[in-house]
């Protein structure tokens, strides 16, 4: 489908553009209990349904979205790269309708994705415009979601699973509301309740990619990463374009030393999100750990081409590189990695070390070295020991390498 059927006019400061204004009228979806895309994160159906018109309109699509919980436990019913794909799958059945929206550019944990086009955002057609002035506010959730929405947006876990759970049980039929219970009950780590959410979901809509999807989240932090690659897969299956679903099952298998399977879910995910930079960066790994490792590093390679800022693309790309035998290469991508990196890990700065060893650089290699140990103890301390000398004792043998600036460095990690 052409990018320009689906466009969002994202909003900026006065004067920044002078842009075409989106218009600011809303036509509720044809069925729907609701008009508002404040509702959206707690309803199963978003998309028209009958005969829709020509155009669909849909202000404040920031407002569908809210931010309110940590990246890894967000529920997948406040996510643009899901709720947006839906309506992209909507469209291809469509060819005649129009969608347009807006979306405010201040909350930027909303409208991330949208600026590094991924998943659906690489076929929406996004335009920068003035933002208007205070309009009424007709799309405003009904109280029905309200409070519902308010906790999702900026309150805590605990507002999140009272409000929830009240919800669930008031309206035990809608289930969205048995995800939302789910997603906070994750996060309290209440997972016998959130298990129980989820299946009240599966049984009211068994056919929905978004209830296995959250399962499959459930199962990991249930440490069952086999029942998590099995629900993800189903998500995938019902949702082709469900691109998450893959990236999921893909890590999930690749957990599981399946890395043939996980290699073909991870490109399956990178068909609809092809400048994810995650999936990028998994593809990687495991095309690495199958030995591949030309393919390896232009995986990683690709990955920080698209997100520069994704340091552990560095530090694999790193690794790969010194697994190749580029060993300068290897240490420009550590030293790329950690000028990135808040945290500098102890490991990284260690295999850092071991890179500007290759290259004769003992000086530098000490100092990340001492750095690294300095800052840990017991048994990661031990690990780092143990795996560096290893390194550095083959390395010893390399034609060309510093041998007693090698040997320097043993000493060092002899003394630690």
């Amino acid at each position: 489908m052409n990018v320009s059927r689906f466009a969002i006019a994202v909003g900026r400061a006065q004067g920044s553009d002078p842009g075409r204004r989106p218009e600011p009228s809303v036509l509720a979806p044809a069925g729907a209990e609701d008009s508002t895309t404040a509702s959206w994160p707690f309803r199963r159906h978003i998309t028209p349904s009958g005969d829709p018109p020509a155009r669909i309109r849909l202000p404040r699509l920031h407002r569908a979205f809210p931010a309110g919980q940590t990246s890894g436990t967000r529920l997948v019913l406040t996510q643009a790269t899901y709720q947006l794909q839906r309506w992209l799958d909507w469209l291809d059945g469509h060819p005649a309708v129009i969608v347009l929206g807006d979306l405010s550019a201040a909350p930027l944990a909303q409208a991330r994705e949208a600026f590094s086009r991924r998943g659906p955002w690489a076929r929406i057609a996004v335009e920068a415009v003035p933002l208007r002035e205070a309009e009424p506010r007709d799309d405003d959730p009904p109280e029905l979601f309200g409070p519902l929405g308010a906790a999702f947006e900026q309150g805590d876990a605990s507002d999140r699973w009272r409000h929830a759970r009240r919800m669930a049980y008031d309206y035990p039929s809608h289930p969205a509301l048995h995800l939302a219970q789910a997603s906070a009950c994750m996060e309290l780590l209440r997972l016998d309740e959130a298990h129980e959410a989820i299946a009240h979901a599966l049984a009211l809509a068994p056919d929905w990619e978004a209830v296995y999807f959250e399962q499959g989240k459930l199962w990991l932090r249930s440490d069952d990463t086999e029942r998590a690659a099995v629900s993800f897969a189903e998500a995938g299956r019902l949702m082709p374009s469900f691109s998450a679903a893959f990236s999921n099952l893909g890590a999930a298998l690749g957990e599981l030393d399946r890395h043939d399977e996980a290699l073909e879910a991870l490109k399956q995910a990178l068909q609809f999100d092809p400048f994810g930079h995650p999936i990028l960066n998994n593809i990687g790994a495991v095309t690495r750990d199958l030995g591949r490792l030309d393919e390896a590093a232009s995986a990683f390679r690709l990955a920080v081409s698209h997100a520069p800022q994704f340091v552990f693309a560095h530090y694999n790309l790193g690794h790969t590189y010194f697994l190749q035998g580029r060993f300068a290469d290897a240490r420009d991508a550590y030293e790329t990695g950690l000028a990135a990196d808040a945290q500098k890990s102890p490991r990284q700065r260690c295999r850092a070390a071991l890179a500007h060893a290759a290259t004769n650089d003992i000086s530098r290699a000490d100092d990340y070295l001492r750095g690294a140990l300095a800052e840990t103890e017991g048994d990661v301390r031990e690990a780092l020991v143990n795996e560096s000398g290893a390194v550095l004792r083959a390395l010893s043998q390399a034609p060309g390498v510093d041998a007693k600036g090698i040997q320097r460095l043993l000493d060092l990690l002899e003394e630690g």
